[in-house]
């Protein structure tokens, strides 16, 4: 890394910030993740959880075992440690990608037809692509489970609605940008929806309840 990150911060009395950069890249997420995986991996003295994002990773820890300092210089050693640099344990643990079945256009992907239309395609040339990307999941947010994956191909890459809908259905498939995601749940939202899973993305009872994780590795086939 370098100009200054990582930056580890004060961010609660029961957790630190790391930040890795100010802007979102597929790399920069990547060391997000294996400084994640590692501190995990570690077991370090009064860890409890790890929240990772685009740029950045939380980490959360018991006050009461450990005070702000002591736990925040045990992350900097993690830093400073020359495994941290290529962890091939990480990277064996998230060869092996999850293939999610998506039923592509008609109703069950509503915005298909204009994603095609916006950029000269033909509907299944958007499918193609689509399925044809490996996606990284860059982290979990907005509802329970929801997975924000990239990078979507620049040839396919499109804005969000721009009047979102109030209603999306659960296991929709959605663009927006340079990243794809599904919903989890029935919610509001303003991606392009090109298609839908029956896979049950967040389950309160299975553990772990979100069926996606962050780092993990995706890809779609069309049935």
């Amino acid at each position: 890394m370098r100009f200054g990150y990582p930056k580890v911060c004060f961010y609660s009395e029961d957790s630190v910030l790391i930040r890795f950069s100010e802007k979102m890249d597929p790399q920069i997420n990547r060391w997000v993740h294996r400084l994640s995986w590692m501190i995990e991996k570690r077991g370090i003295h009064g860890y409890r959880e790890c929240v990772p994002g685009y740029a950045s990773l939380l980490v959360f820890f018991e006050p009461s075992d450990i005070d702000h300092q002591s736990f925040k210089q045990q992350i900097s050693d993690l830093l400073g440690n020359d495994h941290f640099i290529d962890p091939v344990e990480l990277d064996e643990a998230l060869a092996d990608p999850i293939s999610i079945p998506v039923m592509y256009g008609g109703m069950e992907g509503p915005d298909l037809e204009a994603v095609a239309k916006f950029h000269h395609l033909r509907p299944e040339e958007v499918v193609r692509i689509h399925t044809q990307t490996l996606y990284t999941v860059y982290m979990i947010g907005f509802s329970p489970g929801f997975a924000y994956m990239g990078p979507l191909p620049r040839s396919i890459a499109t804005p969000r609605l721009t009047h979102p809908r109030k209603a999306v259905q659960p296991g929709s498939v959605g663009i927006a940008d340079r990243q794809t995601g599904i919903y989890p749940v029935k919610s509001p939202g303003g991606w392009q929806i090109l298609g839908r899973t029956q896979w049950v993305l967040f389950d309160p009872d299975r553990s772990p309840p979100s069926l996606l994780q962050p780092g993990q590795k995706v890809r779609f086939y069309a049935v």
